[in-house]
């Protein structure tokens, strides 16, 4: 059975074969193309989703809560 760091060792080789090859130019080249695409599709990360989506809820809390109060105020003045 083959060692851990034998393992590693062939995994490094073969990332430096590809890297070296057209291949890697290609992989890079793709990759580039496509975080273009992404940006001007205006794609947010699952996290800045996520932020977002947190900072939602608190003001919806906050509205919630502020037209309760709203409503109790205006319960209170009328004659």
């Amino acid at each position: 059975m083959l060692s851990t760091t034998k393992l590693n060792d062939i995994s490094i080789k073969i990332k430096e074969i590809v890297d070296s090859s057209p291949l890697g130019e290609v992989e890079k080249n793709l990759n580039a193309l496509l975080k273009g695409v992404f940006t001007k599709m205006e794609l947010v990360t699952r996290e800045e989703f996520d932020v977002q989506a947190e900072v939602l809820r608190n003001t919806r809390k906050k509205l919630e809560m502020l037209e309760a109060k709203l409503a109790e105020l205006e319960a209170q003045h009328k004659p």
